[in-house]
């Protein structure tokens, strides 16, 4: 008997501290959860605002607003919605989809007129008897470029009108960004161009008269340099693609360097420094290989007697470190902090008055894709050469390379 009391009191015990442990739990995570109902609102309409965010961010299509248009809805409490363009509805969702025609034509004339309109039940006429509909709220977007109309099944309240206006402006605020997207994607193509275009015709003269000039004095040399050239040639006026990788990149560099050693002979030294987890790395199209350009021509094709160039890249966890440094003339810094886009921008000012491939257009360039974090900066000063360094993160949303 007395064993039988002590088990019994033993799972009394034992049954407490459960209960107990299992109401720590319960608070425990009763105060890790969002407690309040003002919190759990705060969440839920920053949650679907980032739902309707990730379309609207590639512009004001069908497809966009169709991924979009359930997200809207829910913003404003509408019965049904549409977003329009200026002449049609690119999408609708909810209630009172018979009415897309009317929706369309308020729509296109909130954009005529730029500012918001409310309908009553006598604007919307309908033959349908049991047509939930009865007053809307249309909202221009921001740049005029559409309308949101949002359909009430009543009298259209001041909660509506305040809902689909503020709504409508933060699509128009998302339609801007994305058109600031596709400026700044035009723009970096734009630049690439403007590298090419100033690439090749200092590079191409120069490059050429070294060939010729092995022509008959070792033939074997100039067929070899001849192929060097033309593969440089290939991946510099590629057709495709904002983002190469580092690999391709440098294995460009090489073929370049190739062609100006037998230009300059042993004046010219190269030391690599490659980490081969990093040869993988994206990062933006002839973002590097303008920077060993300018080391050659601008720092030590006027240094008397040998110049070396230094290519670095090392593994620095989350990100590749890369720089390019040479031991030529180097440049005073106030100068080139001074350059503007209408003179010479580069990384040595040039005196020739030759086309310049500009350091601004790296910088901006990786700024433009990783964030204004991943600039280069830039150690020099007269006859102590020049060091340009950059971080690329190895992976950022949206870069990719099409090799």
């Amino acid at each position: 008997m007395g064993g039988n009391l002590a088990a019994a009191a033993a799972v009394a015990v034992l049954a407490a501290a459960l209960a107990v442990a299992v109401y720590a739990v319960v608070r425990l995570r009763s105060r890790r959860a969002i407690a309040t109902a003002a919190q759990r609102a705060t969440y839920d309409v920053l949650h679907i605002a980032a739902l309707a965010a990730e379309p609207l961010r590639n512009g004001l299509t069908d497809v966009a607003a169709g991924k979009a248009v359930r997200h809207l809805r829910t913003l404003t409490g509408a019965a049904g919605i549409a977003v329009t363009d200026a002449t049609r509805v690119l999408a609708f969702d909810g209630a009172g989809d018979h009415h897309r025609e009317q929706a369309a034509a308020a729509g296109a004339k909130a954009v005529v007129a730029g500012r918001p309109t409310v309908l009553g039940g006598d604007e919307l006429p309908c033959d349908l008897v049991d047509c939930p509909v009865r007053g809307a709220v249309v909202v221009p977007l921001a740049q005029r470029e559409g309308a949101l109309v949002a359909l009430s099944d009543g009298p259209p309240a001041p909660g509506l009108v305040q809902a689909t206006a503020e709504t409508a402006r933060w699509v128009g605020t998302q339609l801007a960004l994305a058109e600031l997207d596709t400026s700044r994607a035009r723009l970096a193509r734009a630049e690439v161009r403007a590298l090419r275009a100033q690439i090749s015709p200092h590079f191409i003269y120069n490059a050429l008269t070294a060939i010729a000039s092995f022509v008959r004095t070792d033939p074997e040399l100039a067929r070899e340099l001849i192929l060097e050239f033309a593969e440089f040639t290939r991946y510099s006026f590629r057709a495709h693609g904002e983002f190469t990788t580092l690999a391709e990149e440098l294995r460009s560099i090489d073929r370049y360097l190739t062609i100006e050693r037998a230009r300059f002979g042993e004046r010219l030294q190269v030391r690599l420094q490659i980490a081969p987890e990093v040869l993988p790395v994206t990062l933006p199209f002839l973002c590097l290989q303008p920077l060993v350009e300018n080391a050659v021509r601008h720092g030590l094709s006027r240094k008397p007697g040998m110049g070396t160039i230094s290519i670095v890249a090392r593994d620095a966890g989350a990100e590749c470190h890369i720089t390019v440094e040479d031991d030529g003339v180097g440049m005073d810094p106030a100068v080139l902090l001074s350059a503007d886009d209408t003179t010479d921008t580069g990384q040595h000012v040039s005196g020739d008055g030759g086309q310049h491939v500009g350091l601004r257009n790296v910088d901006e360039r990786l700024r433009s894709v990783f964030g204004d974090g991943f600039g280069v900066v830039v150690e020099t000063a007269p006859d102590a050469g020049t060091k340009v360094s950059m971080r690329v993160p190895k992976f950022h949303p949206g870069v990719r390379s099409t090799q």
